[in-house]
């Protein structure tokens, strides 16, 4: 370093000043607490900040003085992915390119300076890089580090399951092998589950006796404060704030941007959330083109979704239902049908019931309008995509089908899908769905509860899909006649010569 006497502190204001940008107070409170914690030599430290507090940026920054002042450093970061992980190798990489605290390390071989590991200029050699960057399912047996960055190891993808959680735990476990005596880990993320690698308590439900990360020293900076004050004003202000609240609802608001993960076994969903409307779905035509509309509200998108089942509920098994939602102009929900369909009568075989189910859905996507329905494939769903197309062409009604496989859990799809909606009022339900038992599934829910729940499956996954609109779906290909929909047309197809 051209200066030892630089503290991390230092370098980061010297950065941002190169940048042009100031140094919020939060991000000086990190430095100096990692500057802390390196020179403890504390075998752990856990850092959670609010999502979008630049953590990784400053943990980033942290890294590259590191090699600049202790340039024999080896440092390992692990991510849920490898493309995670190697983004923080290529920021380092730049920082140590262009920080003026920083001169003289780039070295003069371009292999050793690859996108997802490099080797500075260093007094020793070793066979381990400076720098590599590894996802968290990647081989790192015969890696060693002086410096473990677990960036965001907990997402979604590795915790939304019980199998999911422990197998991130068997595999953080193993970094015991791979940092170096008087090494340092150094967790930065935010938690995406109850029984979190980052919580502060044992999660007695899930076997632990003691927290994950027990003994690591923590600094948690959550979005707002006990006051209710902004960690930084200058980018989320309270309009901002309350936006984020809206549209992500308060579990995720919780567990992303104050830090409190919500447990799932505490939601429920509250029917009394809901707006009731009366109004019918009207079709007119103005200045020759389609329109659809919900008493006065134009709509302009759609979302349909088809969880299909061939069991009896009334035994105990899976219900087969359809939901449809419409989205208006100003942006409000529009629950305007939850269907729960029958297969057939008694006797039929098993395809036969299929095909039933496949008529009846196809006439609620004629007689609503819409232009295109997604169908869990999951069970008996993989064959069903093939008869509803049938149907449709035979019915003559120009819909498009397409096909999605839930891996997620699903309780935590319904919680994500309705927490928001829920919170903000935000959701308007037909009176036909008020008659149906859909609100008794709503009242009745539990998270570990072994009630039915296939409306609020299937209008959950209205919800969490990308509604339809624009001219997407069926009516890019061959639009039918009257699409209501703003943009759609049907697709003239140009001559050409080219061929493949």
């Amino acid at each position: 370093m051209t200066d030892p006497r630089l503290s991390f502190p230092e370098v980061l204001w010297i950065w941002n000043h190169v940048q042009g940008r100031g140094t919020p107070a939060h991000h000086q409170r990190m430095a100096r607490w990692l500057e802390e914690r390196w020179a403890a030599r504390d075998r752990g430290c856990l850092l959670m900040a609010f999502r979008g507090s630049g953590k990784s940026t400053v943990v980033g920054l942290f890294c590259a003085w590191l090699l600049a002042g202790w340039p024999d450093t080896r440092i390992l970061v692990l991510a849920a992915e490898q493309g995670l992980a190697a983004r923080m190798v290529r920021n380092v990489k730049r920082i140590l390119e262009r920080h003026p605290a920083t001169p003289g390390r780039k070295p003069p071989h371009p292999d050793q300076w690859a996108s997802d590991q490099f080797t500075i200029v260093r007094p020793t050699e070793s066979r381990d890089p400076s720098m590599v960057a590894r996802g968290i399912t990647g081989n790192i047996t015969g890696t060693r580090a002086d410096l473990i960055i677990c960036d965001d190891v907990e997402v979604p993808n590795t915790s939304d399951t019980v199998t999911k959680r422990a197998h991130l735990r068997a595999r953080l476990s193993e970094l015991d092998y791979v940092l170096t005596p008087g090494g340092v880990q150094v967790y930065i993320g935010t938690p995406h589950a109850y029984q979190s690698i980052y919580a502060a308590e044992p999660r007695v439900e899930a076997g632990e006796t003691t927290p994950f990360l027990d003994g690591f020293p923590r600094l948690e900076i959550p979005l707002l404060n006990a006051a209710g004050a902004s960690a930084w004003p200058g980018r989320f202000s309270p309009a901002t704030v309350e936006t984020i609240r809206r549209r992500q609802g308060p579990n995720k608001f919780a567990s992303q941007m104050q830090l409190r993960p919500v447990n799932l076994a505490d939601s429920r969903l509250d029917p009394d959330r809901l707006r009731v409307y009366d109004d019918a779905l009207s079709y007119s035509e103005a200045r020759g083109r389609p329109v659809l509309r919900l008493g006065e509200r134009r709509l302009v998108s759609a979302s349909c979704w088809w969880d299909p089942a061939l069991g009896d509920p009334t035994r105990g098994g899976d219900g087969s239902v359809l939901a449809a939602l419409f989205t208006a102009e100003d942006g409000s929900y529009w629950l305007h049908r939850v269907a729960y369909l029958t297969a057939s009568a008694e006797g039929d075989a098993p395809d036969d019931a299929a095909s039933a189910l496949c008529r009846q859905v196809a006439g609620i996507l004629d007689a609503l309008h819409l232009p295109a329905v997604t169908v869990e494939t999951n069970g008996i769903g993989r064959f069903l995509p093939g008869l509803l197309r049938k149907a449709l062409r035979e019915a003559g009604v120009a819909a498009a089908v397409v096909e999605h496989a839930s891996s997620r859990a699903k309780a935590q799809r319904i919680v994500d899908a309705f927490d928001p909606v829920l919170a903000e009022r935000a959701l308007w339900a037909h009176r036909s769905v008020w008659e149906s038992p859909f609100i008794a599934e709503m009242r009745e829910w539990r998270p570990n509860g072994g009630g039915h729940d296939d409306g609020l499956d299937a209008v959950a996954g209205c919800l969490a899909s990308q509604p339809v609109r624009l001219g997407h779906g069926a009516a890019a290909r061959a639009s039918r006649a009257g699409d209501w929909r703003p943009g759609a047309a049907s697709v003239t197809a140009a001559e050409t010569d080219w061929r493949p």
